[in-house]
């Protein structure tokens, strides 16, 4: 555990070191939380209590998500071209040889990355829009704790994902376009676009069912009170754990028939 604990903390201080692209991404993700703000407040001014919502948990919503959009890495990158990238080059043999567990490594390193992106890029854009909104966030101290579990359990289950996604490469060689489709289909069935309440029930029913809910749409609603804490940490965390398991098995085929690139 001392390993995977210095590599999530050399992987936060990595992450740290981009003060460019931190203070580009808190901009970025406020003004995105403003325009998004806005736009919902239109939409819900004409359909009060869309989705289950008062106007001020629907603002909510909004910057929460965009607190978490680079926490849970909505957009796909992270670990994942790194990852991509050294199957590629052959570098992965190093992985491999290393004394420690290949997917344990990659999972402390995203952690150290989400606990970064939490701090640097997620509460500012929250702090600025509880300032120019009447958000719905409370003091409740259980339910606050529960959304931090809720939160480090949905950057699990968005690992999971990425790192199946990112294992394709001992086959495709270059799973960029899988990415590319993965992060398309994770911004709308996380609830990104919208909260997964407001689309058609038959839609919206299935996608809460679906892994990618974890990462935004049952942290949000664990902190607005939507949801029952118990059962919504339940929930994340037999996906985190299936998703978890069949990486390691995804990842017992791959090396098993891995060709290094050049020799």
């Amino acid at each position: 555990m001392i390993v995977y604990a210095a590599v999530a903390w050399r992987s936060f201080r990595r992450y740290s070191t981009y003060r460019a692209a931190t203070y580009a991404g808190v901009f970025t993700n406020t003004i995105f939380g403003f325009i998004m703000a806005y736009t919902y407040i239109a939409l819900w001014n004409a359909r009060p209590g869309l989705g289950g919502y008062d106007r001020s948990q629907a603002i909510t919503y909004v910057f929460v998500g965009q607190a978490l959009l680079a926490t849970c890495s909505m957009f796909g990158g992270g670990f994942g071209d790194e990852f991509a990238d050294r199957v590629r080059t052959g570098d992965i043999a190093i992985d491999l040889y290393r004394p420690v567990d290949l997917q344990g490594w990659w999972l402390a390193s995203d952690l150290g990355r989400a606990v970064f992106h939490f701090l640097g890029r997620g509460i500012v854009p929250l702090l600025v829009g509880a300032l120019a909104f009447q958000l719905h966030l409370g003091l409740d101290p259980v339910r606050w704790l529960g959304f931090v579990a809720s939160v480090f359990l949905g950057v699990v289950v968005s690992f999971g994902l990425r790192y199946i996604v990112a294992l394709l490469t001992f086959w495709l060689m270059d799973a960029v376009g899988v990415q590319q489709i993965a992060s398309l289909v994770g911004m709308f069935l996380s609830g990104m676009m919208l909260p997964l309440t407001v689309l058609p029930h038959a839609v919206g029913s299935v996608a809460a069912k679906l892994p990618w809910s974890s990462t935004l749409q049952i942290p949000v609603d664990v902190l607005l009170g939507k949801t029952e804490l118990l059962g919504a940490l339940r929930f994340e965390a037999l996906w985190a754990l299936g998703l978890l398991l069949a990486g390691r098995v995804l990842s017992m085929v791959a090396t098993r028939r891995v060709v290094v690139q050049g020799g």
